[in-house]
């Protein structure tokens, strides 16, 4: 049951510079376990999905950034992050296949 007269499911990108195994020590699993039950409280339905170890800067040489391997952040945004928007393509395709369910 919702507060809201209508299920409007809603849901949650993130995009963070951490590591996935960052999570825990800053917390990012209870935020977002947090942000999705109010979401749902209010409006009926919430999920998220989140790309982790993104991009700060398009051009690392600018920055002292010595924590991140340019190289490495060039490779997951190639190999990873292409995989990370089709999930969130494919959530907005669940919402769309979910609404028209519901009606």
């Amino acid at each position: 049951m919702s507060l809201y007269t209508k299920n409007i499911p809603v849901g949650y990108i993130y995009t963070l510079g951490a590591k996935e195994e960052y999570f825990d020590m800053f917390g990012f699993h209870k935020v977002i376990e947090l942000n999705e039950g109010v979401a749902t409280r209010i409006f009926g339905y919430s999920e998220s999905l989140y790309s982790t170890d993104t991009y700060q800067f398009d051009d690392y040489s600018k920055y002292v950034a010595d924590r991140f391997d340019p190289a490495e952040k060039a490779k997951r945004r190639a190999e990873v992050f292409p995989r990370d928007c089709e999930k969130a393509f494919e959530m907005g395709k669940n919402f769309v296949m979910r609404q028209k369910a519901i009606m």
